[in-house]
């Protein structure tokens, strides 16, 4: 056992000797100087307010104001199914991380055997003796350790803590993306909402105009034939409820899938535009912070790094390697004889390896690594650019929502005007009865349109919210513990 004890020692010896990493150190991607994301001539929304940082202390959606909403949001993020993925493959990831580590320590294992053989003196020329039949006992342990001279081991372990962190910022970017799906869809669900409300105002005006035509009938002002264009005004209008109907099941099973519930087992809320309210200012990070923030962002830095590690890893290959091991036996043909010191047996001592000739197949494996890490730092610049014309795309279609609504309400106050107009004048004898149909169809386009335009508005904010990695969480913690 002291011959152990002194080969373990020489084992830790060895491991403060161990101080070599070759390969490249990662090094954080420099901040965008950009201090914008405006093209020149983009229109810019006032609610929009660039800022330093935009980390909230609570989930953005409830700046919306619903309390539906936020029951909704509470249960998707317990149930989501692609969360509880995400959830996994970080727990996978954690998992591989402790694997890979693990490898670095010293390996220690026990073994014990018995084996009854008959030995065959005859091979040893010894043919006038029986051969005889005995038992083997065995017992014994080992210890070995890989020095990681050249910091093979460590680049490894490395490039593993950084594909846990990708994994971690892509469970990040699914709890942003699902906030904002769910969101999305209850707007979807009331903005189907106000356009079946509006068509049933629609086909009650419709109603109106054909008994405006009938009560000019019976008082002789018109022929029999004349309220059928007002019937066909309305029998059009009545067949545009089913595909809106349709609409709306589907946003409501949309919403139900999200929230990780099939559809016969849970009922979506009647969600409508009165319950939301729109946000005075939302705080929009600035470039240099939003590359901090943005979990996609943070998962491509993250793949940079692992794949800078590997280069290490292969290039570590191409020098020699040095393992102390030691190992401790004990072996007896009988069991009262197999503890005593005399069957006692050990061996300890350095082992050494190293790449002489393999074809090439060591140097085009780092090769190949410092391709992939330069691969990685594109994929990097690409996302990065994609995010901010994502967010340059959405402030700039704010700005024209702002605009839209205006001109929508405008449009229909008109319309609306132009209506009764245009049924005094039919009701008084001086105007045709195409005039009527011709300012009911304009005006309802402009409530259409109206509504079309509050939803968009809707969808806009929140998908601000989600392209600026508006933090979604309770407090300031985030599943990947950065």
């Amino acid at each position: 056992m002291r011959s152990l004890n002194r080969a373990a020692a020489i084992l830790g010896a060895g491991a403060v000797c161990a101080c070599t990493t070759v390969g490249p150190n990662f090094k954080e991607p420099a901040s965008p100087t950009a201090s914008g994301y405006a093209m020149t001539g983009d229109a810019r929304p006032a609610v929009a307010v660039l800022s330093p940082d935009t980390r909230s202390a609570g989930p953005w959606w409830r700046t919306l104001g619903s309390a539906q909403l936020d029951a909704v949001m509470t249960q998707a993020l317990q149930d989501n199914q692609t969360v509880a993925v995400a959830i996994a493959a970080v727990d996978k990831a954690r998992a591989q991380v402790q694997s890979v580590s693990g490898g670095l320590a010293p390996q220690v294992g026990a073994n014990a055997g018995f084996e009854r053989e008959r030995i065959n003196l005859a091979q040893f020329g010894f043919t006038s003796f029986p051969n005889p039949t005995i038992n083997l006992l065995t017992i014994g342990s080992s210890v070995s350790y890989d020095l990681d001279l050249f910091g093979g081991g460590r680049r490894r372990v490395e490039s593993s803590l950084a594909s846990q962190e990708a994994q971690a910022h892509r469970a990040d970017a699914a709890y942003l993306t699902l906030t904002g799906n769910v969101a999305l869809q209850a707007v979807r669900i009331a903005a189907l909402r106000a356009q079946i409300d509006a068509l049933a105002t629609v086909t009650a005006d419709d109603q109106r105009n054909i008994d405006i035509v009938r009560r000019a009938e019976a008082a002789g002002g018109e022929p029999r034939s004349a309220s059928v264009g007002g019937k066909t005004q309305l029998a059009q209008d009545q067949a545009l409820r089913p595909a809106l109907d349709q609409q709306l099941a589907q946003a409501r099973h949309a919403l139900a899938l999200l929230v990780g519930k099939p559809p016969s087992e849970w009922t979506a809320p009647d969600f409508a535009f009165t319950e939301f309210t729109l946000p005075a200012a939302i705080p929009v990070t600035l470039p240099s912070s939003l590359v901090r923030t943005r979990p996609d962002i943070l998962a491509a830095e993250a793949d940079l790094h692992a794949d800078t590690a590997a280069i290490g890893v292969a290039t570590a290959k191409l020098y020699p390697d040095v393992t102390l091991g030691a190992a401790f036996a004990q072996g007896a043909i009988t069991p009262g004889t197999l503890f005593n010191y005399a069957s006692s047996g050990w061996n300890f001592g350095p082992t050494v390896t190293a790449p002489i000739f393999n074809g090439g197949a060591l140097r085009a494996d780092r090769r190949a690594a410092e391709a992939q890490a330069r691969a990685s730092l594109a994929r990097y610049k690409q996302t990065v650019l994609s995010a901010f014309s994502q967010v340059s795309d959405v402030l700039t279609a704010l700005a024209h929502d702002d605009e839209r609504i205006t001109a929508t309400t405008r449009v229909e106050t008109v319309a609306e005007a132009g209506l009764q107009d245009a049924r005094a004048a039919y009701s008084l004898g001086g105007g045709p009865l195409l005039s009527v149909i011709d300012a009911q169809r304009q005006l309802d386009r402009a409530r259409f349109n109206r509504i079309d335009a509050q939803g968009q508005r809707l969808t806009d904010i929140i998908q601000l919210y989600a392209a600026t990695a508006t933090d979604w969480r309770e407090g300031a913690a985030p599943p990947s513990g950065r």
